[in-house]
């Protein structure tokens, strides 16, 4: 579903991909680990086209390299960006209609399931978004993405600050997303999460994929978690 070849990406003379190669099949939960600032995020940007890729980047078989996002999002690909975007002065019903992407073509994804599936939102309905909690937020932004009905969803850092009761809350809403049978590319750094419901993992460091395989095989691979991940 989405190929990503020798993938390299800058920010002015800084070259912070350097030959990312990765792939997401249909209905497959990839994880994308890594501690910070080792191009996690630039990756997920330089797919949706935040940021200027150089490479080959397909989504469907469709080379969408280097296209506006907002024509790579009505392809069918997602994107919750980690800084939690919403309109705080519209209500939370208003912000989640505004991911709709056409009326009168209905998604798989209905408003008021959204509200059903997560009462907390529910009972903010017809509250301002900007008085909502950190994880409200995440919880709001991830379902406004959802109401755009995507066929592949990129969540980037999406506990990054969160209590961990909400961090919980967060990974279950992750495990229901997947279990509609929605391909995700989470970008994370809390390895409990990733490992609980991903297909496979790939973790970066300086720009670079060091390591693809199972939760199973991350799990026996020491040298790659002391190395690349643990702090």
């Amino acid at each position: 579903m989405l190929e990503v070849k020798d993938l390299h990406a800058y920010y002015g003379k800084s070259h912070i991909l350097q030959g990312v190669d990765m792939n997401i099949q249909a209905g497959e939960v990839v994880s994308l680990l890594g501690r910070n600032g080792v191009g996690r995020s630039t990756t997920v940007k330089a797919i949706m086209g935040e940021v200027t890729p150089h490479g080959i980047v397909r989504f469907k078989g469709k080379d969408i390299a280097g296209l506006p996002s907002y024509k790579i999002a009505h392809l069918g690909l997602g994107y919750v960006p980690e800084h939690r975007d919403i309109f705080p002065g519209l209500t939370v019903r208003q912000n989640l209609m505004l991911g709709i992407k056409n009326p009168r073509k209905p998604g798989r994804w209905k408003l008021e399931e959204m509200l059903e599936m997560f009462p907390n939102l529910a009972r903010r309905a017809d509250t301002a978004a900007g008085v909502l909690s950190g994880g409200e937020k995440q919880m709001l932004t991830t379902c406004r993405t959802l109401m755009g009905d995507p066929e592949l969803i990129m969540i980037d850092e999406p506990t990054e600050g969160l209590a961990p009761i909400i961090v919980q809350q967060v990974g279950d809403l992750i495990a229901r997303i997947a279990a509609a049978g929605l391909a995700i590319l989470l970008v994370e750094q809390k390895l409990s999460i990733a490992l609980r419901i991903s297909h496979r993992l790939y973790v970066m460091g300086h720009g670079q994929i060091v390591f693809e395989g199972t939760p199973d095989q991350l799990k026996a691979n020491e040298t790659i978690r002391k190395d690349w991940l643990e702090v």
